[in-house]
C-alpha cells in the first residue's frame, strides 16, 4: 500500500476537466500548492499544503465517489512526496513513458481552445522568451498544436518551463508543451496559420489553392468563422453558447437552446416588504452581467431585470423559476419588452465593479446551478474566524456546518444552510456587504457536503 503522501495521483482525468475543476474538487480540505496535468495519460498530480490535507480528501472521497462535469475520477496517494520542477515537467516518467531531450522546436498543444488562436497571437506569447523563428500550426487528433521554433534551444527551454500548464485567456486555452523531435520546420507561407519570421517574402498562399500547411496536420479552416481582434489576457463577447457550451461540459443544460436573444426577464410573486433592486442583483448576477432592474410600482410584486445578453437571460430563467426568495417561489419568464428604458425609477448596473463576469466568464459559466443549501464565500478578511463569519449570516437561518479554508492565499469559505431557501436569503441578503472593511462575494456551491 502507498505511503500518506501530500501527492495525490487522480485518474480518468478527461479533456474536458480543467486545473479549476480539479481545485474546486478538493478545495474544502486545504490549499493545493501545485497541479500538474498529464494529458497524455487522462491523469494529474495535486499537491496539498500538508499530509493531513491530502489525508482528508482520500478519506472523504473513499465513501463517496468524486466526479468531475459527469465524469467519476479516481484518487490514490502518488509515490511522489512533493512535485518539483522534474516532476511537472516529466509528464508520468515513472509510468515508463521517456521524456523528449531538449529541441529549439516545441510541440504546442491548446486545451479548452474557445477562443482562436493565430500565429500572431502564439507569437506574443512565446517571443518575450527568445527570438521565435518559425511558427507552423495544425489540427490533429490531439486538438489544436502548433510547432514553434526558436533561434536557440535555451529559449525554448526557458519557454517551456514558464509556459507549461498556463492559460492564453482567463480559464481556457491551456498550454501543454513538449519538445519536438523535428530539426527544423519547413514554412511555405505567411499567413495566420504558418509564419517563418526570418523570411518576410514568402507568399501567403499558393495561388488558386488553400493556404494550408501541409506535412504536419489537418487543415485549420475549423477556426475560420472566429472573429479577429482577440488578445491574450483580454475576454471578448465572441461566442458565448461556446463558453457555455463548454462550461457545462461541451453540452447546454437540458432545456437551454443558447438560441434567445431576448435579454429582459419579468421576474413576479416577490416579496414585495423585502425585496429591492440590490437584493434582485445579487441573485441574477450568478448568471451573467445585469445592465438596469426596475421595480413595478403599480405591481410591487413585480419587477424587471435586463440581463447582459440572450443567453444570460435564459441562463438565469433556467436556473430560478420556481426558485424560493423570502418566503415566496419566484415565477420568471422572457419580458415582452426588448429593454428597460432608463428612467428615474430604474436601478443602472452596467457599469457596476459587482457584475460578475466583467473577468472570468468562462469560470462563472461553470459554477451556474440553481440555488443549494451551500454557500461559497469569497474575498474575506484573512484573519476572520468561523465564529465571526457565522455571526455575519446566522440570521437568515441555520447553519449546520461551515468551512474556513485558503486558494492561493486567499481565505475562503463553505457554509452549508438548512434549507436552499436560507441560503438564497443570505446570498441575496449579504452578497457585497463589508465584513472588516473586505467587500465578501457569495455563490452557490454545487458539493452536497463539507
Amino acid at each position: 500500500m502507498t505511503e500518506p503522501s501530500k501527492v495525490i495521483h487522480v485518474r480518468n482525468v478527461g479533456l474536458e476537466i480543467t486545473e479549476i475543476d480539479l481545485h474546486q474538487l478538493v478545495q474544502p480540505f486545504g490549499v493545493v500548492t501545485k497541479l500538474v496535468m498529464l494529458r497524455a495519460k487522462n491523469q494529474a498530480l495535486l499537491q496539498m499544503q500538508d499530509v493531513d490535507s491530502a489525508v482528508n480528501v482520500l478519506q472523504y472521497y473513499t465513501n463517496t465517489q468524486p466526479s468531475v462535469r459527469g465524469r467519476n475520477v479516481y484518487m490514490q496517494f502518488s509515490s511522489h512526496q512533493e512535485l518539483t520542477t522534474v516532476d511537472q515537467n516529466s509528464q508520468g516518467r515513472k509510468n515508463g513513458e521517456q521524456d523528449s531531450q531538449p529541441n529549439r522546436i516545441l510541440l504546442v498543444t491548446i486545451h479548452h481552445m474557445l477562443y482562436p488562436i493565430t500565429v500572431e497571437v502564439l507569437h506574443q506569447v512565446f517571443s518575450p522568451h527568445g527570438f521565435v523563428e518559425k511558427i507552423v500550426t495544425f489540427h490533429k487528433s490531439a486538438g489544436f498544436q502548433a510547432l514553434v521554433q526558436y533561434q536557440l534551444c535555451q529559449s525554448a527551454v526557458q519557454a517551456q518551463s514558464s509556459l507549461q500548464g498556463r492559460n492564453i485567456y482567463d480559464g481556457c486555452c491551456q498550454l501543454d508543451i513538449q519538445y519536438s523531435n523535428l530539426n527544423e520546420l519547413q514554412v511555405n507561407y505567411n499567413n495566420d496559420r504558418s509564419r517563418d519570421f526570418t523570411n518576410p517574402s514568402l507568399p501567403s498562399e499558393q495561388r488558386g489553392r488553400s493556404s494550408q500547411q501541409s506535412g504536419y496536420g489537418d487543415s485549420g479552416s475549423l477556426y475560420g468563422l472566429q472573429p479577429a481582434g482577440v488578445r491574450p489576457g483580454s475576454f471578448t463577447q465572441m461566442s458565448n453558447v461556446a463558453a457555455i457550451a463548454a462550461a457545462f461540459g461541451g453540452v447546454l443544460p437540458h432545456g437551454v437552446t443558447g438560441t434567445n436573444d431576448r435579454c429582459t426577464l419579468l421576474v413576479t410573486n416577490l416579496n414585495p416588504e423585502k425585496i429591492d433592486e440590490d437584493k434582485l442583483f445579487n441573485l441574477f448576477s450568478i448568471y451573467g452581467n445585469i445592465v438596469r432592474i426596475k421595480l413595478l410600482r403599480n405591481k410591487p410584486d413585480h419587477a424587471l431585470v435586463q440581463m447582459g445578453d440572450g443567453f444570460q437571460a435564459e441562463l438565469a430563467l433556467h436556473f430560478l423559476k420556481g426558485a424560493f426568495l423570502l418566503g415566496k417561489r419566484l415565477e420568471v419568464n422572457f419580458s415582452k419588452y426588448p429593454n428597460i428604458t432608463q428612467a428615474p425609477d430604474t436601478r443602472e448596473y452596467a457599469g457596476s465593479p459587482l457584475n460578475r463576469y466583467n473577468n472570468n466568464a468562462v469560470k462563472n459559466y461553470r459554477y451556474c446551478c440553481s440555488p443549494t443549501k451551500m454557500i461559497h464565500v469569497s474575498a474575506l478578511p484573512q484573519d476572520i474566524t468561523e465564529e465571526e463569519l457565522v455571526t455575519h449570516l446566522e440570521e437568515h437561518g441555520t447553519i449546520l456546518n461551515t468551512k474556513l479554508f485558503e486558494v492561493n492565499g486567499k481565505k475562503q469559505a463553505l457554509i452549508m444552510f438548512e434549507n436552499e431557501e436560507q441560503a438564497t436569503e443570505a446570498l441575496v441578503c449579504k452578497h457585497a456587504t463589508n465584513i472588516d472593511r473586505s467587500v465578501i462575494r457569495i455563490s452557490f456551491s454545487q458539493l452536497q457536503s463539507i
